[in-house]
Parts: C-alpha cells; structure tokens; sequence
C-alpha cells in the first residue's frame, strides 16, 4: 500500500536536488507541497510539518501550507491548533472552501457549534453542490436544537443526493424532532433501505416505536438491524431493555452479556442504568457480573 507514495516520494526528492545542482528553474513551493502531502501520507508528520514550514519561509502568504499544517493538527485531535491554520489558510484565500468545510468540522469536533455552522455555511456557499457542507450543517442545527433551519440544510442536502443513507437518516432525526413522527419513521425506513449497514438507523427507529408503546415492532426493528450489523453493541444493549419491558428475561440477559461482550463501556454504564434491574437478581446475572 505505501510503495506508491515513497515512489512518489523519492522522485519529489530526486527532482528537487537535480534542480538545485543544475541551478534550474523549479516551482519550489508546489514541489515541497508535493513532498510534504507525500510525508503526511507516509505517517511522517513530523517531517511534513518541517517541510510546511519550509514552503512559509520561502512565501508566508502560501494559504496551501496552513492548510496542510491544519490537516495535520486536526489528524492529532489538536482542534485548537487546527483551527488556528485553517484560519490562517481562509486569511490568505478568502475563498478558499475546503479550508471553511474542515475549520467547521474542527470547530464541530471541538464543541464550539456556533462556529462550525457558520463555517459550514460558508463552504456551502462557495461550493453549492458540497452536499457533506449541507448535511454537517444540518446536523450542528440539529444538535443546537434549531429544527427549523436544520430542516432546511437538509433538504438542500437531499436535493443534491436523494439517495444518501446519512441525509436521509439526519431527516429522520430531525422530524422526529419537530414532532412528525409518520415523517421520521419514512425517512429511517428509507436510509435503511439505502444502507442496511447502519445501525443507527436500527436504533433511531427502534426508540420512537418503543416511545409509541409498540414493543413488538421495536423489537422487529433492532433484531432486523443486529441481523446486518452483529457487532453493533448497543443494538444488543437496547433489545435487552424491550426485552426486559415484555417480560422474557432470558432473551434479555443473553442480549445484556453479548453487548458487554463487545463494549466495556457498556458495561460500565449498565451500573447504574434502572432499567435492567430486574436481571440483577438472575443467577447467571450473578455469575457473569458479579462485581457490578
């Protein structure tokens, strides 16, 4: 898998040094550009970063360094950092698109959703066929609780890709939001339909038929999702709780101990979550989680 980009590597270099020896004229920047995206994808990022910093010496108005610097940081989970060159790359291209798509991305990462939805409105109106600018933006308003105008950036977002299992399951999220619940239903069912590999969609719809007292459904529902997605821990947990609801405790523990089986954390939470009380006095409850 790496042999193409140390390939890629050697001949950047080879070209630099005949270049230099020679005394010929050679686009520098695009050329340490090349090697310093070349370096980044060969794991080499403290490499890449030098080489970065050595195209901002020769032209520190050079928006394609900062760039790279923020990929880099924003790979490290350093959002600060990252969002700190992404604005340094947006400073000197103004419109520079790709840079605002990941500032809000870091910005959403990083908890400071104002600021991404701002980010990703701006990427989208650079770019009016950027459907993941539109379908983020949708999502930040959504967990902003601002429904309304999430609804509209996601249709602005099906309206580019109508088929999209992510969009369509936001859409899903968000009419349950606003209380159409026919609605949510629809659009989950849908982006199952479009990707049964989601478990997400499974789980989504799975609580609203449980929130409507459909336990019965609810259980069809994630049974069906653990079916495509059988490492999906927290379809287990959940199917464990309905179980729990219609009384067929066995059914219920044996879903509680493959879920913990695949999460420790779910383990760690079940401490303290009321709802699977009645398994607490199981003997192989007893067995298994001894000590919780």
């Amino acid at each position: 898998m790496d042999k193409v980009p140390k390939l890629s590597l050697y001949f950047y270099n080879k070209a630099l040094n005949i270049c230099l020896k020679k005394g010929l004229e050679v686009d520098f920047i695009d050329l340490l550009l090349n090697i310093a995206v070349t370096l980044d994808s060969l794991g080499k990022q403290k490499d890449a970063i030098k080489t970065y910093k050595k195209v901002l010496e020769i032209n520190p108005h050079e928006a394609r360094a900062y760039y790279g610097l923020a990929i880099i940081y924003d790979d490290r989970k350093d959002f600060d950092k990252a969002i700190e060159m992404y604005k340094k790359a947006i400073e000197k291209n103004p419109d520079y698109a790709k840079a605002y798509f990941f500032l809000a991305n870091s910005c959403d990462e990083g908890g400071r959703k104002e600021e991404a939805a701002e980010y990703y409105k701006k990427a989208a109106e650079l770019e009016p066929y950027h459907f993941w600018a539109y379908n983020n933006l949708a999502a930040v308003y959504e967990e902003m609780g601002k429904y309304d105008k999430a609804l509209i950036a996601i249709r602005r977002g099906l309206e580019l890709e109508p088929d999209h299992f992510k969009a369509l399951f936001n859409a899903g999220v968000i009419m349950n939001r606003l209380g159409y619940t026919q609605k949510a239903i629809a659009y989950y069912n849908t982006s199952i339909e479009k990707n049964p590999r989601y478990p997400y969609s499974y789980l989504n719809l799975s609580l609203i038929y449980m929130e409507e007292n459909d336990i019965e459904k609810a259980i069809e529902v994630i049974s069906n999702g653990i079916r495509y997605n059988a490492d999906a821990s927290f379809l287990y947990y959940n199917r464990a709780c309905f179980y729990v609801h219609t009384g067929e405790l066995n059914l219920a523990l044996t879903d509680l101990i493959t879920a913990t089986d695949l999460s420790s954390e779910l383990e760690e939470f079940m401490k303290t979550d009321n709802e699977i009380d009645p398994l607490r006095e199981m003997e192989l409850y007893k067995k298994r989680f001894a000590y919780v």
